[in-house]
């Protein structure tokens, strides 16, 4: 069993000072590490398995002061040690043998790790960890530390959730309610307003694929929906309305991906969309063989909130004044049924949202998450499309602009490795012409060519 230092057990029992966790909270997190520890020195499977649920029990019997302790002793208690470390260094360079860089690689992996593992030896465990690992993403602005934490659980969710493990299903009206129910809650992009809405997207002309883990049976991984259609799609209202027609399947040429969820938090940044896009387009072209474009149809959540704050002009810049007179249009409410109106709006707001996906960048990646995911995935950027989405949500994520990125089975790989290793976006012609054009471009320094 671990025990505390004289130091920690004194600064236990201390007066608290304002801000500080209480007691009781300090207290709750300590036995919670405690029985960490002694899960730690355990060697048997089987009492390893039972100190891993007593562990969890600790764990999740936390409130939130308890927790940001627990986070900090996990920092504290379960890191490198960095002499131990230097050791196993210095004898293997001094004997370069398998055993040494055995002794030396065990030496440079986080305790935390190993924590991880025996925890997740207890029944939920891995479910457990998610939550941990969501819980340590919210966190992180506060309490930078804890991002070494963080760091060990993705670098195992990479191992415990690859390919080999996750399991492709498809979900339809006689899949199980508790996964139907998932779905309703979960779906992020494009609302499901209740079962009858479910059904529809459940039909003939509708597809829904998840992954699923063997440890998380009802819990999907991602999941995806699919409208088999006639040409790509340019607006979602149709594809989402309830009363639309559903349409022969065989006769479809497109497979339109129009939602993809990622409902593990606990997963975030841990990437499946391109297994399970390429998965899915594989099965659909078995099924049926009339289907040659495979594309999205994607919103784009981060541009109207880049136009307002984000597009770097400054007052007095007369192209400051003409960015806030087109705000200052997109505030009038349902501008958009106004066809003048709009028609005037249009080549304006095309050309910036090309700019947007073409320049806009974060760290030398596009700043939208959306074009990230696609791009990173091997996708070309296609075809932009005016008023694609007039829900309230896509008012407000794009006003009504969305995006079909194109999946070329062929060229998948080509555009992920021109992606990853040159930052380069695959992108139809039209939005290099249309960013050209626009009004950030004006006296701007030449953009390196992104388009092909």
């Amino acid at each position: 069993m671990y025990k505390p230092s004289f130091l920690q057990r004194l600064l236990g029992s201390a007066p608290t000072h304002p801000g500080a966790p209480s007691r009781a909270a300090v207290r709750s997190a300590r036995r919670a590490a405690s029985i960490c520890h002694e899960l730690q020195s355990q060697r048997g499977e089987g009492s390893g398995a039972f100190i891993a649920r007593e562990a969890l029990a600790a764990y999740q019997s936390l409130d939130e002061p308890a927790l940001e302790v627990f986070f900090s002793l996990l920092v504290k208690e379960f890191s490198l040690d960095p002499e131990a470390v230097g050791r196993s260094a210095d004898a293997y360079r001094k004997d370069p043998s398998p055993a040494k860089l055995l002794h030396l690689q065990r030496a440079v992996e986080s305790p935390r790790q190993e924590l991880f593992r025996r925890l997740n030896m207890a029944p939920g465990g891995i479910g457990v960890l998610l939550e941990m690992r969501r819980r340590l993403l919210r966190g992180l602005a506060d309490h930078p530390h804890w991002a070494v934490i963080e760091t060990d659980l993705a670098r195992l969710f990479r191992s415990w959730f690859n390919r080999g493990f996750l399991v492709l299903q498809r979900i339809d009206w006689r899949t199980s309610a508790l996964v139907l129910e998932k779905l309703i809650q979960y779906e992020a992009v494009h609302e499901i307003q209740g079962w009858h809405d479910l059904r529809r997207r459940l039909q003939a002309d509708r597809r829904c694929y998840a992954f699923f883990h063997p440890a998380l049976p009802d819990e999907p991984v991602i999941f995806i929906e699919v409208a088999l259609a006639r040409g790509m799609s340019a607006k979602v209202q149709p594809l989402l309305a309830l009363g639309s027609p559903v349409v022969d399947p065989a006769s479809a040429d497109c497979a339109i991906f129009y939602s993809i969820t990622n409902p593990q938090e606990g997963l975030r940044g841990i990437s499946f969309g391109n297994l399970l896009i390429k998965q899915v387009a594989e099965d659909l072209g078995r099924e049926f063989p009339r289907l040659k474009t495979f594309a999205t149809l994607s919103p784009i959540p981060g541009f109207r909130k880049w136009l307002t704050g984000g597009t770097g002009l400054r007052e007095g810049d007369p192209r400051h004044a003409e960015l806030a007179a087109l705000l200052a249009k997109l505030d009038v409410p349902d501008w958009f049924k106004d066809k003048l109106r709009a028609a005037e709006i249009l080549k304006q707001l095309s050309r910036l949202c090309a700019y947007y996906l073409l320049y806009a960048k974060q760290d030398d990646e596009p700043l939208d998450p959306v074009a990230r995911f696609h791009l990173g995935n091997g996708a070309r950027l296609e075809r932009l499309n005016w008023l694609g989405d007039i829900s309230v949500a896509g008012m407000r994520r794009s006003a009504g602009l969305m995006v079909n990125y194109v999946y070329r089975l062929d060229d998948l790989e080509r555009n992920h490795e021109a992606y990853a290793r040159e930052r380069r976006i695959v992108a139809a012609r039209r939005f290099g012409v249309l960013a050209k054009d626009s009004l950030l471009m004006r006296g701007a320094a030449r953009r390196r060519a992104v388009t092909a």
